[in-house]
């Protein structure tokens, strides 16, 4: 074969291939999950996954007529390495659509990453830090699931009405979510007249909490603790083993479906204790029984029933199907069109309607919750109370809300 075929010959397999690929681009979409299975949130991540696998079961892999590809990766709950899986999926993976990731501070690094990544959408899982979209917002980062200040809608006011607490220690992991959800509960709960004396920061993944625990002052009504996961099952084993009584009230993954399915001798003490969460257990209503009887059928090595990152991941996978259906799956013009339809999403779930405010954040139904026993012993959230349409700045003023500043170890404070 002379020089001048051979080169027609490159040439010719060369745009060939191209063409290939840019039919198999055109006809796939990738999305990418990333979640925690290391590190003490370990078990909401496999949630997460599981959530993302139904809804895609659920649309057959397919959407606007288009091949959905899955590409998972794996955090541990800490800002970089979320970054570093986060980079990992737009950069070599090329996926177009991110869900994800799980914690408070990864949130935020991937927030932060998506405004140096506009062709791509990112759209939150299960993290709830406050500042991610109420801060300086990422104009292609979507969160179809609440934060943690709203997720504490009700309890404030439910502790100080219902259960006559007028004095509350905080005991809260030492991170941006843990902050807002602290945030969320004294907001009511200062604004009755309500104090908090202490406030003790552990860090996510102690182990010992001995320390923690002999820092809550003996004269207060209750103690509020905001701990999740692997963080969540050691404090209450070691402060019931302590002896310790004074009644608590529970930050939203305190007390979550995960913590209560694991087994060990502190279940026996949880019935009764208090909490606030976007999701509840043993709901009424055919559109919740359903969402129920449909994950215990698909995962039947799951849990009890559905948990909230498992809700989080779900409906932030619908809502990206959702509109990729709108358009047909045109992710053309640097996913425009795509985010625009994203951003007019309102979804009816198991839990009420979900829509989107200016800044991409979930407005939705919130949840007061006691943990209360199944005939089987089981245990779950029972609803006490539920607020409706719960927005970012709590029913308060924007500018205002905005003004004081994000939460802090030392916002707000009401001693």
């Amino acid at each position: 074969m002379s020089t001048k075929n051979l080169t027609k010959l490159v040439l010719s397999l060369a745009m060939s291939g191209a063409m290939a690929t840019s039919a198999s681009a055109q006809d796939t979409i990738r999305i990418g999950g990333l979640a925690t299975l290391d590190g003490p949130f370990a078990v909401l991540g496999q949630e997460a996954f599981r959530a993302m696998e139904l809804a895609f079961e659920e649309a057959g892999y397919q959407v606007g007529g288009k091949k959905i590809e899955w590409v998972r990766e794996s955090s541990d709950g800490r800002p970089d390495v979320a970054l570093t899986k986060a980079r990992k999926l737009i950069e070599q993976d090329k996926v177009d659509i991110l869900v994800g990731p799980v914690s408070g501070g990864e949130g935020l690094a991937v927030k932060e990453y998506a405004k140096s990544a506009p062709g791509r959408t990112f759209v939150n899982g299960f993290s709830a830090a406050q500042e991610t979209t109420l801060v300086s917002p990422a104009e292609n980062f979507f969160r179809f699931s609440t934060d943690g200040g709203q997720w504490q809608a009700g309890l404030g006011n439910y502790v100080y009405d219902e259960k006559g607490y007028r004095k509350v220690a905080v005991v809260s992991g030492d991170y941006s979510f843990g902050y807002t959800q602290v945030l969320g509960f004294m907001s009511e709960f200062c604004a009755k007249g309500g104090k908090v004396p202490e406030k003790v920061w552990v860090p996510n993944g102690t182990k010992d909490f001995s320390s923690a625990i002999a820092r809550i002052p003996e004269d207060v009504d209750a103690v509020y603790v905001m701990l999740g996961g692997a963080d969540a099952v050691n404090f209450l084993s070691q402060y019931y083993q302590a002896g310790s009584d004074t009644p608590l009230v529970a930050g939203s993954n305190t007390v979550e479906q995960t913590v209560l399915n694991t087994k060990g001798p502190f279940q026996r003490y949880l019935e009764g204790i208090p909490s606030a969460h976007m999701v509840a257990d043993g709901l009424d209503d055919p559109a919740y029984k359903q969402y129920v009887e449909t994950y215990r059928k698909r995962f039947p090595d799951g849990l009890s029933a559905p948990s909230a990152p498992y809700y989080g991941y779900y409906v932030a996978t619908k809502a990206v199907l959702a509109a990729l259906d709108e358009v047909n799956g045109d992710l053309s013009d640097n996913q425009a069109k795509f985010q625009q339809a994203l951003a007019k999403v309102k979804l009816d779930t198991a839990f009420g309607p979900v829509e989107l405010d200016e800044n991409r954040q979930a407005i939705a139904n919130i949840y007061v919750t006691e943990v209360a026993r199944n005939e089987d012993g089981t245990l779950y959230n029972k609803m006490v109370r539920k607020t409706s349409a719960v927005n970012q700045v709590l029913g308060q003023d924007r500018a205002q809300f905005v003004a004081r500043g994000v939460p802090s170890r030392d916002y707000p404070a009401c001693p």
